[in-house]
């Protein structure tokens, strides 16, 4: 079996060109026409990659890497092994992310899977759908009637893109993911397995059986949002259900009709967002954190990993716990009922109704 590449191999780069790119100083101009031809940890790297270190867990690599050059720290630039170049940033790690960008451009988005350019012959595009140019459809995907699609977008295999959907210029749509009743602004991307827009879980529940509530809201999707792959976002059912411009949604997320997504949250993995909460800017949900409906978090609360939130959170607090509360607060609880627990149960004698005592401690 032959090793695919799956990424292109880059175009060398020179070091000089990549520090200004990235806004590094390169601590030893001497080495500006050394070439970056890939990317890998600092630990087997090799004279051709670069490499970062931000993490002082990391740091004992630094003297014996061999790595051609190194994003890296202040604070750790001393350290590097005498033939790595130093390229000194306050941010080694957004700066790799840059850097790899501009490496390997296709890793930064879903791509088509059939090397489609255009409209494939298999794509089945309604005829009253409108596509600018510059739009690629692969083979299986479907395009429903009145949908509307900006240049540069992919929609990839086996994808469906109901009626009368907007979706803007540069985004991606991953294969077999499903979009309907939906708004998406610009260089949006949906990863596999996507869903956006199926109807909220709303039933008026009684003695006679549980009436279904219709959802009649959309779901509307700001610039630059990321949605991971096999994540779940309803329709609102009588308001929209919003996600706001630069959010990232992780893997196996749920969010529930008419909730309200601010500016630059980040949502992990497993996470669930029930019906009517809202998330304010810069929101931070850990994985697998479940938030209970008609709850706000404020603006850049930091909500823990199996977190159970069924009241409002303060802007800038960090809560963790089920039910949830302040970080202090939970790991002091933690560490009482570690006292108590290494003291061992209470053996003393207890005394009995009638005044006596009971060794049994019945």
């Amino acid at each position: 079996m032959t090793g695919p590449m799956f990424f292109p191999v880059p175009a060398p780069m020179a070091l000089g060109a990549l520090s200004v790119a990235l806004d590094a100083a390169l601590a030893d101009p001497a080495m500006a026409s050394r070439e970056i031809v890939g990317i890998a940890p600092l630990e087997s790297a090799g004279p051709g990659d670069l490499a970062f270190l931000d993490n002082a867990a990391y740091a004992r690599f630094a003297t014996e890497t061999r790595a051609g050059a190194c994003l890296i720290a202040p604070k750790f630039a001393g350290r590097l092994a005498p033939g790595t170049a130093a390229l000194i940033t306050a941010e080694p790690y957004r700066a790799f992310a840059r850097a790899t960008a501009l490496l390997f451009p296709s890793s930064t988005r879903p791509q088509s899977v059939f090397g489609t350019i255009g409209i494939a012959a298999g794509a089945f595009v309604h005829p009253t759908a409108r596509l600018e140019a510059g739009v690629t459809v692969d083979p299986g995907a479907v395009i429903g009637p009145g949908a509307e699609i900006g240049r540069g977008t992919l929609v990839a295999a086996h994808a469906v893109i109901g009626p009368e959907v907007r979706i803007g210029r540069d985004c991606a749509i991953g294969p077999h993911a499903s979009i309907t009743h939906a708004l998406i602004g610009n260089r949006v991307i949906i990863h596999a397995g996507a869903r956006i827009g199926q109807d909220g879980f709303g039933f008026a529940l009684g003695a006679r059986g549980h009436l279904k509530v219709p959802q009649i809201g959309r779901v509307i999707l700001q610039d630059d949002v990321d949605i991971g792959a096999n994540t779940t976002v309803d329709r609102g059912a009588n308001r929209d259900t919003i996600i706001g411009e630069g959010s990232k949604i992780d893997n196996l997320v749920q969010i529930g009709h008419n909730v309200v997504i601010g500016r630059h949250c980040v949502i992990v993995g497993q996470a669930g967002v029930s019906g009517s909460s809202v998330l304010e800017d810069y929101a931070v949900l850990a994985g697998q954190a479940g938030i209970a409906g008609h709850v706000r978090i404020g603006m850049g609360a930091q909500v823990g990993a199996k977190a159970g939130v069924m009241a409002d959170v303060p802007a800038g607090a960090r809560i963790i716990g089920a039910p949830a509360k302040p970080v202090k607060q939970f790991f002091r609880e933690v560490a009482t009922l570690e006292r108590l627990a290494q003291k061992g149960p209470d053996t003393r004698e207890k005394p009995d109704q009638a005044g006596g005592t009971d060794p049994a401690g019945a």
